[in-house]
């Protein structure tokens, strides 16, 4: 079984199925609610799990009412949590507006702080054969990065992945990428990822990753490494709910990076997964569809 670390974001997400979304002043009723754990990290170690890996999620949440919803989610998903929240942490709640219309998602992050978290011991990589991190909670993206020992780090032998790749969840700009970047192997950004001095994917490739992918929603996914680039169109589908379509893709690669597929195989394998999880409505719902 293929051990992966996330590394990152959990939160509470209070998802509302609508109409539309209310104008200024305006109360409008939701067709359908559900409440659910979330955040980048949480759902690409779901996604992990529901392949049938090994996921350990890497957060803070503590033990407020909100914390406890999120871990039975995570539990019951297959997740082993490492809560390394400080005393008195309060998870973060996120409001999410699902389109009944076109499943396009508006999403209300929650205002959660960034923990103090002391001094941290590096994580546990024993059985890990993949990382991937955020960037939202910086010291934890440090730690986990530059614990991978260099001798264990991801090199390619005919285009297969061997050692333990890095994944980078570039959803956006966060000034811990700027630290850890050079020790990373794969970076995959959304369509509206900004980096204060970008240049471009290939410039980033420059910084020390192997991959550079971009994802845009229901449209083609474009991919470059330093010998080549390419597109990976998503299958056509009736999409009813896109909310952590991006994340499900990052832990949907991760896996096929760990089960050893090469990394144009592995963006394929992820798409087609992305792809399955914007047909289900709900927060969970998909993961049936993907489990094997």
């Amino acid at each position: 079984m293929t051990g992966g670390l996330f590394v990152g974001l959990a939160t509470v997400d209070v998802v509302q199925l609508v109409d539309r979304l209310p104008a200024r002043n305006e109360k409008t009723t939701a067709i359908e609610s559900w409440v659910a754990a979330g955040g980048p990290a949480a759902v690409a170690a779901i996604t992990f799990a529901a392949l049938g890996g090994r996921a350990r999620l890497w957060t803070a949440l503590g033990d407020a009412p909100a914390a406890r919803l999120a871990a039975a989610d995570l539990a019951a998903a297959g997740v082993d949590v490492i809560d390394v929240a400080p005393p008195g942490f309060e998870l973060a709640v996120s409001t999410v507006f699902v389109d009944a219309a076109t499943g396009e998602r508006a999403v209300v992050s929650g205002s959660g702080r960034t923990p103090a978290f002391g001094k941290i011991a590096g994580p546990d990589l024993s059985g890990v054969d993949v990382v991937l991190v955020d960037g939202h909670h910086p010291a934890l993206a440090r730690s986990a990065v530059f614990s991978v020992p260099e001798e264990s780090r991801e090199r390619s032998e005919r285009g297969v992945t061997k050692g333990i790749p890095v994944v980078v969840d570039a959803g956006s700009h966060k000034p811990v990428f700027d630290d850890i970047l050079a020790f990373t192997t794969d970076v995959i950004c959304s369509a509206d990822y900004v980096h204060p001095d970008w240049l471009g994917a290939r410039a980033l490739l420059l910084r020390g990753p192997k991959l550079v992918a971009v994802s845009h929603g229901g449209q083609a996914l474009h991919w470059w490494t330093a010998a080549a680039s390419g597109t990976i169109e998503p299958e056509a589908v009736a999409a009813v709910d896109t909310t952590g379509a991006g994340d499900v893709l990052h832990g949907a690669y991760c896996h096929a990076l760990a089960s050893g597929l090469d990394r144009e195989e592995a963006l394929r394998s992820a798409v087609a997964v992305a792809s399955e999880r914007v047909r289900h409505l709900g927060p969970f719902a998909w993961r049936a569809a993907i489990a094997r």
